[in-house]
Parts: structure tokens; sequence; C-alpha cells
């Protein structure tokens, strides 16, 4: 599955805080270079790169191996809720049901 999200953090913020995210989801970090990380698990594998993109924004995009719905898809968009509670420390995560 691959999703995405647009930041004001830098990549370097972002990439930091996806290593402390993930390894407290119990997943390993397997490859890692200057705009990209890689990381498996339990849960499954996850290939997370960020790039600049329109002036101050940084794209960060995950792609799992897996398929719908899967807790580390679910991991993924916490980790985006945390990048936009670093971002904005005024934005509430609130359940979408």
């Amino acid at each position: 599955m691959k999703l995405f999200h647009r930041t004001t953090l830098t990549p370097d913020v972002v990439l930091e805080s996806a290593d402390t995210h993930f390894a407290a989801l119990g997943l390993t970090r397997t490859a890692a270079d200057a705009r990209a990380r890689s990381y498996t698990g339990a849960l499954g594998t996850l290939r997370l790169t960020v790039r600049m993109e329109g002036g101050h924004y940084t794209l960060v995009e995950g792609h799992t191996d897996q398929i719908g719905e899967s807790r580390l898809d679910k991991g993924v968009k916490k980790f985006f809720n945390v990048l936009h509670r670093t971002a904005d420390p005024r934005h509430l995560i609130a359940a979408g049901y």
C-alpha cells in the first residue's frame, strides 16, 4: 500500500522521527540513505522516502508490502499524525468515527 503526507518539517526531522516511531513498533531499520529508510519486522516491510516539494513542503511517502488496512499501514498513518502534531502542536489527534 502507498501512503503519503505533506509537511512543513525538514526531511532530517521527519527521518529522525521515523527512526524513533517505527522502532517503537518493533521494526528494525534495514537500510538508510540521506532521504530514505527501510524498516522490517513482524508487521511487514516499509520503505519510507522524503523529498522537498514545491517551496517549503516535504513530501513523505510510505510504501508497505501489505494489502489493505494492515497494522503496519495504521502505524504509518499514526506516524503522519505525529508529524502533523510536531509541525503544529495545537493539532489534536481525534478518532475518525
